[in-house]
């Protein structure tokens, strides 16, 4: 059976490997926050990951609008991120390691947003 790897952008790679490392992390989030920013910070990845994949089946307008609320919600999810660290939920490793990776995909997803842009 192929890779799945092998036919999806890299951008939709990134996110789910992202995802798939995240998750545990905001597992680890007291109790008090996994059920409020923990929920917040997966459902955004998720929602990235959908608007990516819609990217990767879209044409025209429907790619560039797919690519743009991903990099949004991508936004959004940088900004809840170091809210998890400042109030001290996130240990600065993990903190730093997430960063950069969110850091990626972001420049991965600027790309793909770039080589989409109608030519003038």
């Amino acid at each position: 059976m192929p890779d799945p790897r092998d036919t999806s952008p890299q951008a939709v790679q990134a996110c789910h490997d992202l995802i798939t490392w995240m998750i545990p992390q905001l597992d680890k989030l007291p109790r008090s926050r996994r059920f409020t920013l923990g929920e917040r910070i997966e459902t955004g990845l998720l929602e990235i990951l959908e608007h990516l994949i819609a990217a990767a089946y879209g044409r025209g307008a429907a790619k560039r609008e797919a690519l743009q609320r991903a990099n949004l919600r991508l936004d959004v999810v940088r900004h809840l991120w170091r809210v998890g660290y400042a109030l001290k939920n996130i240990a600065h490793k993990q903190y730093t390691h997430g960063a950069g990776r969110l850091e990626r995909l972001g420049k991965q997803i600027g790309g793909w947003r770039r080589s989409n842009e109608p030519q003038e």
